[in-house]
Parts: structure tokens; sequence; C-alpha cells
């Protein structure tokens, strides 16, 4: 096993987004690398040239630097190393541990029939492997496998792990047109870049011993080997679409915080204590890959959900407002002033746990013609309340201290006059400035409108109520 700096890396194919299990990945790697001063090597898996895409590559760096995964090296592309790994390959070819097969796709498939009708497990049958031939045009280059004994490794989080053989196949390493394989790229990579951790999904275990035969045959020292267990959802079938949201931009234009998302990332699959919550500091410090378990982590929707609120109600106003404003210009207000946007969020903070529910709880600031919620209307805005506002509206153009503690003795004295109780007024006052029943509380929302706002609004919502006795 390769020891000394560690030096992880996370390779994602830029065939889609970025989801859920490989920004789990990539966060492994990352912390492992942070925690022991080493380096995380970003790396694009892009020699599938026909499914590979500029627009998916661009999505994977986006959700990187959006989670604030950043990297000490990289990108790198695999396309663009072409060189590297013909050299390796040659390396095989001189010392005898790889052969040029010469089986036309016809031959082999023919061979994998006949295997088939034969009850075998329908693999290369070595008919060019002791022929020394040299390379002509549809041939491919074939690893020399061992054909008996065993292949076996230490996982990090699995423990011992072995594979027969004789289960093996000389695994192409060159296509025909003259492409690496999958496996010779990866393992090229790896050791050009000083690899000392794998750390992947375990759906990748059973490549493992195909890649462990190629460091083997060019005499390179294997790296550590960690992989963690699959991501479910709730109903513990698979991480899919069916679960919600999967991928990581996804959970950004809904209005998570990148930090909530790495808390839960980190969760899957890995535990310290009974500790949920962590500061980023805090998960550089603690994560161990001892403590990842065995078995597989299920994501939970509705935990990221309480994590994300808990995030918001802890981050700075002036952090929020940044991030609130495109949400705000989504819901079609342009060019909102910073500062009272700021105002609006401190009054919604604690009962928001997206953004998106965020800037719709706060979209009424900004609207100066609301729609009146229906059965807030129908309920609260009735001639029987006419008289109360009208009057209301009196007070509130004399107050002069247009604080919360001064629009509270103004309602004071107004519920006393009167003799009725603050929530013989407060509903319709609500309903007349919000536009809905459910708002944050109403002296704080008069003091983010200011009074000139707050005095339109209830002149507009007793237009709106005489229309009805009119009517």
């Amino acid at each position: 096993m390769v020891q000394g700096k560690i030096v992880t890396r996370f390779p994602p194919s830029p065939t889609g987004y970025l989801h859920i299990g490989g920004a789990r990945t990539a966060l492994f790697n990352w912390l492992l690398a942070r925690q022991n001063g080493g380096k995380f090597i970003l790396r694009i898996e892009d020699t599938d040239r026909a499914r590979s895409t500029e627009q998916a590559t661009q999505a994977i760096l986006e959700s990187m630097e959006w989670l604030g995964l950043d990297w000490d090296e990289g990108p790198l592309f695999q396309s663009r190393r072409f060189s590297v790994y013909e050299t390796f390959i040659e390396r095989l070819l001189t010392s005898g541990k790889a052969y040029y097969c010469h089986c036309s796709p016809e031959a082999l498939e023919k061979k994998r029939e006949e295997s088939k009708t034969r009850g075998l497990k329908p693999k290369y049958d070595g008919t060019c492997r002791e022929r020394g031939l040299g390379p002509a045009e549809g041939a491919v280059v074939r690893l020399k496998s061992p054909r008996t004994g065993n292949t076996q490794f230490e996982d990090l989080i699995k423990g011992g792990i072995t594979f027969n053989n004789d289960e093996l196949d000389d695994l192409i390493l060159k296509r025909s047109n003259g492409s690496p394989t999958y496996h010779m790229a990866v393992v090229a990579d790896d050791i050009s870049l000083g690899i000392t951790h794998v750390i992947r999904g375990d759906d990748h275990v059973n490549n493992t011993p195909r890649q462990i035969l190629i460091y083997q045959a060019l005499g390179e020292p294997l790296p550590n080997y960690a992989h963690v267990p699959m991501i479910l959802g709730p109903d513990k079938t698979r991480l899919s679409k069916r679960h919600g949201a999967t991928s990581v931009l996804a959970y950004r234009d809904m209005g998570y915080l990148p930090h909530a998302l790495i808390n839960a990332l980190s969760r899957l699959g890995w535990s310290y204590g009974d500790q949920e919550i962590f500061t980023l500091d805090e998960l550089i410090e603690k994560f161990s890959l001892k403590t990842v378990g065995k078995s597989a982590g299920v994501f939970n929707a509705e935990k990221l959900l309480d994590l994300n609120a808990h995030y918001i109600r802890g981050s700075e106003t002036a952090t929020l407002t940044g991030l609130l404003i495109p949400f705000l210009n989504r819901l079609g207000v342009e060019d909102p002033d910073p500062g009272f946007v700021g105002k609006a969020i401190d009054t919604l903070k604690i009962r928001s746990r997206t953004l998106c529910e965020m800037a719709e709880g706060a979209l009424f600031y900004f609207q100066d013609d609301l729609t009146y919620d229906p059965k807030g209307d129908k309920k609260f805005l009735k001639p029987a309340v006419l008289e109360l506002l009208e009057a209301l509206g009196e007070r509130l153009e004399d107050c002069a201290d247009f604080t919360e503690k001064g629009l509270e003795n103004v309602f004071i004295t107004f519920l006393e006059e009167k003799g009725i109780k603050l929530g013989k007024v407060a509903q319709p006052l609500r309903v007349a400035l919000t536009g809905k029943t459910a708002s944050p509380g109403i002296f704080e929302v008069m003091v983010v409108l200011g009074k000139e706002k707050v005095l339109h609004r209830l002149k507009r919502a007793v237009n709106h109520i005489e229309k009805k006795v009119d009517a």
C-alpha cells in the first residue's frame, strides 16, 4: 500500500449532473486530504466522448465550487492525457505483461455464445495470448492476467476482500481505435498523480481486482482502497429521482445552503457518536474512514430540511441577503434594495426552511398591489371591521414613534378605548398589509414596511371593503 503524504482524487464522468452519491464521495476524499494536510485532485473522466458534454463538465465544477470542495490540482481531463496512457501500455507490452489481440468482434461474439451454450462464464479464451502478435488494424491490447490463484486486498471500510483469478478476464487495455479503456486510464492516472487513497462507492468493488492486476503487472505499489456503502432512499431502495431531487444543483436551486447539504452528506454512512450537526472545521477534525459503516446510508429529505432551517437561522443577515436576492429576482422582484431585503430577512429567518420559502414569504414586502388570499379576504376583510381599520389608520398616521415598541403602545391605547382584544383587529390588519393570514409578527411587518406603505396598504384594504358594502 502507498504511504506518505495523503493524495486523494474525485473522478466524475461528465455525462450528467453531480448527484448526491458522487458529492458524498467527493466530500469524503476532500475531508481525508484536508485533515492530513494532503492533496485533493479533481479529475474529469471524459474518455467516453459520445456521452461526455461540456455542459455536464461545467455543472460538476459549479457543484463542487458551490459546496466549497476546493481542489489542489485540476481539473485534469482524461481526454487530454492519452500520451500518459500510451506510455503505461507500452511498459506492459515491453515487459510481456500485455499482448496484442487480433480477434475480430464477430469471432469474440461467437466465443461468448459458445461459452454460454456450455454454461461457462463468457470471457476471452486467450487465443492470441501467446502468439506474440504486433499492432494491426482492428487489434486491441489485452492484459495477460494470471489464470490461477486469487487477488485480494484489505479494504479500509469493508475489510479483507478476495477474488478468484479464474473469474477475471484478460481485460482490454487499449481499444481498436487506440483509446485506453476505463481501467487502464484510471490506474495510469492514479499512479502518475501519486494517489494514495482511492475512496469510492462500493459499486466499484468489482472493478478493484482488475485494477490491482494492472498495478501488479506494472510493479507499482497499490493505493489504499476504501469503498463506501451505497445511499438508499427512505424506503430502503437505491436513491433515485423518485425520492426527490438527487443533483447538487437542484438542491442549490431549491434554496438549500451548501453547508446544510455538506452536513447531511457527511452523515450518510459516517458517524461520530450521537453528534448530528458539525461545523466544517469539526468535520475535518473528526472524520475518519474507521467510523464509516459497512451498511448503506439512508438519505432523509426531512432531516436535510431541518438542517437547512438550522443553518438559515444561524446565518448572518448580510450573507443571506446576497443569497436571497436571486430567489427574489426569480419571483419578479427586480433590483431590490439590499438594506430593505435584510430587514425582511430578519423577520423571516426563524420561520424559513429554504431560501425559496423565504423568498416566497418575503414577496409581500415588495408588492405594491397585493392580491388578498381569498379565504382570508372573505373571513377577515368584512364590513364589520371597516370602522376599526379606518380608526386604526388615523392613529397610525399620528404615530411619531414607528418602532415595535411605539406601535405596541399605540395598539394598547387603541384596544383599551375600543374595548376589544388584539385578535379582533390583528388578523384583518395582517391580511390588509400582507395579503395573507400567516406572516411574521404584525409589529415587525409594520416596521419593515414603514409608515408610508402601511398607511397606503391600510387605505387600499378599506377601499376594498367599501366596495363590498356597495355591492
